[in-house]
């Protein structure tokens, strides 16, 4: 399962690229007003198609709308987000992503984020580890330390431009923080590579947007944590939306 996630997401990277180069992303508006481009509707296709093999249901965001007396009996299911950041991918800022993750009772087991820009794969599984390709080389993923809330230049993965009134609330208890910021997935990879120590999210997202990057998260002794209840975030709930969450070590 893991080799066909990967093999779906480097596919996925070369067709968004190939609309990223080209002059037309024919963008059009979903219901809920965010954008939607070719990028987006040939990513799902190509990842349904290498997946569909795999026997297992597959959610995603640009796949029709399940309802949850259908899925409610799912004991493994793909969650597959084409193109998380589709805002950066029109911006042509490279920070948006490939997401694939399986599913198991209500915890991600397996994740794969893809960077079509830079040809990076993040990849893990439960009882394989993390690991990381970049430039044909692949590392594996170490396990973080806890993280100190109380040393000084923490460094938060927020937006300096559009932060919100909890997540500067939050800043502002911490001693002398520092701000990093990237679209789409790449934020929690900041913590996964090391280049941040903590995500608070106090806005909406959806569970195809985390699932991936959660999972590889778990096999390197990152949190993702729920505000609601202090516990791991679940998935395959009635509602697909997220509850507001902290990710750190």
């Amino acid at each position: 399962m893991l080799e066909l996630a990967k093999e779906a997401v480097i596919l996925a990277n070369a067709a968004i690229l190939e609309v990223y180069h080209s002059e037309d992303f024919e963008v059009e508006a979903k219901g809920d007003l965010s954008p939607l481009t070719r990028a987006d509707r040939k990513s799902h296709q190509i990842i349904s198609q290498v997946l569909e093999p795999s026997g297992l249901p597959i959610l995603s965001e640009e796949g029709r709308n399940i309802p949850y007396e259908e899925r409610r009996s799912w004991d493994y299911f793909w969650m597959v987000d084409p193109l998380d950041g589709t805002k950066e991918f029109l911006k042509k800022n490279g920070e948006f992503t490939v997401n694939i993750a399986i599913i198991h009772q209500q915890q991600p087991i397996l994740g794969v984020v893809g960077i079509p820009v830079s040809g990076v794969i993040y990849y893990s599984a439960v009882g394989v580890g993390a690991f990381k390709i970049s430039n044909g080389v692949e590392v594996e993923l170490v396990a973080h330390q806890a993280l100190d809330l109380r040393k000084e230049g923490i460094r938060v993965v927020a937006s300096r431009s559009h932060m919100d009134e909890r997540t500067m609330s939050f800043v502002e208890t911490l001693n002398n923080p520092r701000l990093v910021s990237k679209g789409s997935s790449l934020k929690f990879m900041l913590l996964v590579d090391g280049e941040a120590d903590i995500y608070p999210r106090f806005a909406p997202t959806m569970e195809w947007d985390v699932a991936a990057s959660h999972a590889i998260l778990n096999q390197v002794g990152i949190n993702l944590i729920s505000t609601d209840d202090n516990q791991p975030l679940k998935y395959n709930k009635v509602n697909l939306l997220n509850s507001f969450f902290k990710s750190f070590a």
